[in-house]
């Protein structure tokens, strides 16, 4: 990623030792230099501008109650607080998922459709919104397994690793399966 100048200037270390410290200017600093990133973030995960202003919100709140916790020999500052904003929504989209099963009444194709929304613009993620039906179609032809895993992924947010602790397979297969099956997902949409 390319910085502009004024980014590269801006010292996302030294805000947030100074919001650990309790200076709120240091986190109204941050946020004049990131929110709008953050909601663009918040909202192509959400896909919703209302909730992910909430999860903006949320995310500031964590940043300033836990910026001591930012440990640069794990990554940079500003990457930091990016992943927090992240992993907010895609806790949201998670429990978002869960809440849908629940009020349907186990119905897998109002889940599908609902969660499909939440799906990560990544290279890797198709625009369900083009032809829905066509998506579903296309997910249905999937064995249940490679469908979970892919949901898990790219609905859930859940690392290659947990996916594989949580069905119980190899990270390998894991990998492959996920792999495969968005090559099955591409040829089928055509």
């Amino acid at each position: 990623m390319i910085l502009s100048s004024h980014e590269s200037l801006f010292d996302y270390e030294a805000t947030l030792q100074a919001c650990a410290r309790g200076d709120k200017q240091a986190l109204q600093r941050l946020y004049q230099q990131e929110s709008a990133r953050l909601l663009g973030v918040a909202q192509r995960l959400v896909r919703d501008r209302a909730l992910a202003e909430d999860i903006v919100h949320d995310a500031f709140l964590k940043i300033w109650s836990q910026a001591a916790s930012f440990d640069a020999s794990r990554g940079s500052a500003r990457g930091w607080v990016f992943s927090v904003t992240r992993h907010l929504a895609l806790n949201t989209l998670r429990n978002t998922a869960r809440e849908v099963r629940v009020k349907d009444d186990g119905s897998e194709d109002h889940h599908e459709q609902a969660t499909l929304e939440g799906w990560q613009e990544t290279g890797d993620a198709f625009d369900w919104r083009v032809n829905p039906g066509r998506i579903t179609s296309c997910l249905e032809q999937l064995e249940p397994v490679r469908r979970n895993c892919v949901f898990h992924a790219y609905v859930d947010g859940y690392s290659h690793q947990e996916i594989a602790q949580k069905i119980g397979a190899p990270l390998g297969t894991v990998k492959a399966w996920i792999k495969r099956s968005l090559t099955a997902l591409r040829e089928c949409m055509g």
